[in-house]
């Protein structure tokens, strides 16, 4: 319980780590709540996800597990795997010290269901039941509830598609018995998809996990469509069908190339739309940006967006005054805040279009920058629902062209 990844690496599964991999199987074996957890390829989240179901089973023999992937075949593969992790030298030698001497092994295992001789249940259900998502759910009932990749590129391309994974993961609401938990892996495909309804996942992509080399993340950038590299490695949208930035720019860790830049807000106050801010600085024919977006009124996170433009050296701080008449720009000021207030005059949607666009071919984003600020913007297009990322920063790329 304290560190489960010991046991992973005594099956055979050598490259995970305490910190990270640990971190998910603690969080799986002894949380809560529901979880959802989004990694990218080759991360080791379904490894982790079946070393969770396979000492769930003799650790809470009494509870009944429910695993649900995309297709009958991709469940029957996890069942394979979770009786073959059972079988192992390590981990039988393990159950036989829990148990006193008797191993725990599997006495019935099937293609879809498996039960082990710890387990005691009136119940007639099997202790794990595997199937796809597009098999019957009327009737079962389940403890513990595993998902593994039921959202992926048929979600994206297919409306129809998207809605029945979506009614899917909503029967799972009534599928759990009372204090039962639902958890979650995947990659995100489309707005839309039903990771949108699942809990706020913990997100782990190809630059903060530390398992893959700057090389190797550059290799497969260059193997594969930007856009599938997106949704795969960097957990981002494909963007939409008619999107004007279909493809998303370099990165830098090198926080100085934004150093004596501007910033913009788009600020919020109220409803559905956001607070988006834009930090850059143009060097040498290229544009450096980096980018934040917040779901809240603007006053909630003025204080981090004030120590953002700090930590970058930004300013001033430009604003739009349209919204709120100066308000804004007249309480910064009062702060000693240096400020740029404008009245906008131009079509959002033109602005856009051709600020932003004519200037996205020359644009590097710092690492950090936030993924729903760039999903925002690649995914844009006319009439979208929401656009204040790429409002401020095709904003930005006026004023620095104007500068």
């Amino acid at each position: 319980m304290e560190q489960p990844a010991a046991l992973g690496r005594a099956c055979g599964f050598t490259r995970l780590t305490d910190e990270l991999h640990g971190g998910w199987l603690r969080a799986m074996l002894r949380g809560r709540s529901d979880l959802t957890l989004l990694a990218h390829r080759g991360s080791y989240k379904t490894t982790c996800l079946s070393l969770a179901i396979a000492a769930l089973l003799f650790l809470q023999p009494e509870k009944n597990v429910l695993f649900l992937r995309k297709t009958d075949r991709d469940a029957e593969e996890m069942l394979r795997q979770v009786k073959q992790l059972l079988m192992s030298e390590a981990m039988q030698a393990f159950t036989a010290r829990l148990y006193g001497g008797e191993p725990v092994l599997p006495v019935k295992a099937t293609g879809a269901d498996l039960i082990c001789n710890c387990r005691f249940s009136l119940r007639g259900a099997p202790q794990l039941h595997g199937q796809g998502i597009n098999g019957s759910l009327t009737g079962k009932h389940a403890d513990l509830i595993f998902t593994d990749d039921i959202v992926n590129l048929r979600d994206r391309i297919s409306e129809k598609e998207r809605l029945h994974t979506r009614q899917v993961w909503q029967e799972l609401q009534n599928i759990r018995n009372p204090g039962g938990r639902i958890l979650s892996t995947g990659t995100p495909w489309h707005p839309a998809d039903a990771i949108a309804l699942m809990p706020s996942p913990m997100r782990f992509d190809c630059y903060s996990t530390g398992l893959l080399s700057p090389e190797a993340i550059a290799q497969l950038r260059q193997r594969m469509e930007p856009s599938l590299f997106a949704a795969n490695y960097e957990l981002r949208h494909i963007p939409s069908a008619g999107a004007l930035f279909p493809l998303c720019p370099p990165f830098t860790d090198n926080a100085d190339l934004l150093r004596d830049g501007i910033a913009h807000l788009d600020a919020s106050y109220g409803g559905s739309d956001g607070t988006a801010l834009t930090c850059g600085a143009g060097r040498d024919g290229k544009l450096f940006l980096y980018g934040r977006l917040w779901h809240c009124h603007v006053d909630t996170v003025l204080e981090e967006i004030l120590a953002e433009c700090a930590r970058l050296r930004c300013g001033p701080l430009w604003l739009e005054t349209n919204g709120d008449k100066g308000y804004l720009a007249r309480a910064l000021r009062h702060r000693g805040v240096e400020v740029h207030p404008y009245t906008e005059r131009m079509n959002k949607h033109v602005k856009i279009a051709t600020c932003l666009r004519a200037a996205w071919p020359r644009v590097t984003l710092l690492q950090g920058t936030d993924p729903a600020w760039i999903d925002q913007i690649t995914g844009y297009t006319e009439g979208a629902a929401h656009d204040d990322a790429p409002d401020s920063a095709a904003s930005l790329c006026r004023a620095l062209a104007r500068r």
